[in-house]
């Protein structure tokens, strides 16, 4: 079934009304496309009333991924409004921080959430309750509602997605409605999304990947979507077989929980066709296959949409894709394109110094910038290109291989992290002279967080001081802890973080470390040989695998 293309998420919408297959699958509840854009539509007309004229149209989401959240996208797409998506993770001074500098007038959430926002000052802020009785009174005048797209205009503002960068504080980047009606139509095209089709949406959908790669291609071909309330490995082949799943997509470490679960003979026995996503390795992506028998499919793209690689049949092992027209691997200090990378035989990057630099898109882009930051704005549009902060290497044929991330981020478990936030909250750790935070590799994709403290080190009081603070995220506690007596600077006085980096967990001075679900630290030995306290690994030839440069390459 073909449909002609849509110019907004609005129409895409409306497009739902009158189609009364089954299109949304969450639990035990099943709506049909109709009903959803029934809520869709009320949801709309509640939101116009709330929102007083002359307010940024701002609603922010603080929901796991329940049929409230599509239902709210829909509803800001028809209001001409725009979604920020609340990270739940975040805590504190910083939570406020994010709803607040978006300036979201609304804010939708459930009861399990209110203690996140206990003792918060959120001045202005309506609060609804989505599991609370006065939600569905509420909503009960605008019953009859229908959708109707024609207050929307591709231009409008959608999305507010926050994303981690070198200033510390998350960016708010800003996607509008014709921006990702085009995104999705693009995706289910390239994938060949059909009407029958099933999306699982397990990733959060407070993040980009789980909107634009996975909502979107659904709602522009008509598809529909199965949602689980928060990514379980255990419950993931369960649900592909209960809602009939076709597609899904995932970040970061999803794919090792997934196999790291108990084979069964009956592991094939299901109708998925595809997984897309990022950083799930090619290792682990050709476990997947062999033992499910769906292919993965790894692509980059940058968080603001300035950039895009996508794989193609002819890909080496390991490289994400083909460098499209404008995009370019450049010195970031000089401007200037960096050579070829050169591979030895088995695989090891040997001029990773001068072969790696950032990510440059030097041709039309659809980036549409950050609420509220030209500071920022202006760092990702320098000399007129998109900057992606990401690092690569290209070889003679033009393949990217993904080198890590630039500035001070960290990649934990698929979420961007800013090594200076983390750094400010450890510095009240009262033992601390100085404190710095960095990356070091995870053995199977992304960062570890390594922090090297200097001063006094007591590790059950330092366990006890992070589970204190209220605005230490859930991933941001140090997987390893370094200490020294003097922090190691630079001759401008600046601590030597590539030094550190470069020196990882096997350095002279003592390292503690806390391994996989435990909160104690203990002292890191030669004994500890598990992929937990794995060093710093040598650039391999993979999409994490160029990230470290000079040392063993390793083995699985």
């Amino acid at each position: 079934m073909e449909s002609k293309a849509r110019t907004t998420v609005a129409e895409l919408v409306s497009a739902q009304w009158g189609d009364h297959r089954p299109g949304l699958w969450f639990e035990e509840r099943t709506l049909t496309h109709h009903e959803v854009a029934a809520g869709a539509a009320a949801r709309a007309a509640l939101l116009a009333d709330l929102l007083s004229s002359g307010a940024e149209p701002h609603v922010g989401v603080l929901l796991d991924n329940t049929p409230e959240y599509p239902m709210w996208l829909g509803a800001a797409a028809l209001a001409g409004a725009a979604v920020a998506g609340i990270n739940p993770t975040r805590r504190g001074a910083e939570l406020a921080r994010d709803i607040l500098h978006t300036e979201c007038r609304v804010l939708v959430t459930e009861r399990t959430r209110l203690p996140l926002l206990d003792g918060l000052e959120l001045p202005g802020v309506r609060l609804l309750l989505t599991d609370a009785p006065e939600y569905d009174a509420l909503l009960a005048p605008y019953a009859d509602a229908r959708p109707d797209p024609s207050r929307a205009a591709p231009d409008d503002r959608l999305l507010l997605y926050f994303t981690s960068g070198s200033t510390g504080a998350p960016k708010a980047a800003i996607c509008t409605q014709g921006r990702l009606a085009a995104a999705g139509q693009s995706l289910a095209g390239q994938f060949r999304v059909r009407p029958e089709d099933v999306h699982y949406i397990c990733m959060p959908m407070f993040h980009g990947n789980a909107v634009i790669a996975d909502w979107a291609p659904a709602l522009a071909a008509g598809a529909g979507v199965a949602l689980r309330r928060r990514f379980s490995a255990s419950g993931f082949l369960a649900d592909v077989r209960r809602y009939g799943v076709t597609y899904f997509t995932y970040v970061g470490r999803a794919i090792q929980y997934i196999l790291a679960t108990e084979p069964r003979p009956d592991d094939r026995d299901h109708a998925l066709r595809l997984g897309f996503g990022t950083e799930a390795g090619a290792v682990d992506a050709a476990a997947f296959e062999r033992r499910f028998g769906v292919r993965l499919v790894e692509g980059y793209g940058s968080s603001e949409g300035g950039a895009a690689v996508q794989w193609s049949p002819g890909t080496p092992p390991g490289a994400v894709g083909r460098a499209g027209p404008g995009l370019v691997v450049l010195d970031p200090e000089t401007c200037a394109e960096c050579p070829p990378a050169v591979f030895d035989s088995g695989g090891r990057l040997v001029n990773g110094d001068e072969a790696i630099g950032e990510l440059v898109n030097r041709g039309p882009n659809p980036f549409e910038g950050y609420w509220r930051n030209p500071e920022a704005e202006a760092e990702r549009r320098r000399a007129g290109w998109y900057w992606t902060g990401d690092l690569f290497c290209r070889d003679a044929d033009g393949y990217l291989y993904f080198a890590g991330r630039g500035d001070d981020r960290l990649r934990v478990d698929g979420e961007n992290l800013s090594a200076a936030m983390i750094e400010n909250i450890l510095a009240r750790y009262g033992g601390a002279a100085a404190v710095a935070v960095y990356a070091v590799p995870d053995p199977v994709t992304g960062d570890q967080v390594m922090a090297t403290i200097a001063g006094e080190f007591e590790p059950a009081a330092f366990a006890a001081f992070l589970l204190a603070q209220p605005d230490l995220g859930t991933k941001m506690a140090p997987r390893f802890v370094r200490v020294v007596e003097r922090m190691p600077v630079t001759a401008t006085n600046k601590i030597h973080r590539a030094g550190l980096r470069k020196e990882g967990v096997r350095c002279a001075d003592p390292v503690w470390w806390r391994p996989t679900g435990e909160r104690a630290y203990r002292r890191l030995t030669e004994a500890d040989t598990p992929a937990d306290a794995e060093g710093p690994l040598a650039p391999t030839r993979g999409p994490s695998c160029v990230r470290r440069q000079g040392l063993e390459p390793r083995t699985r």
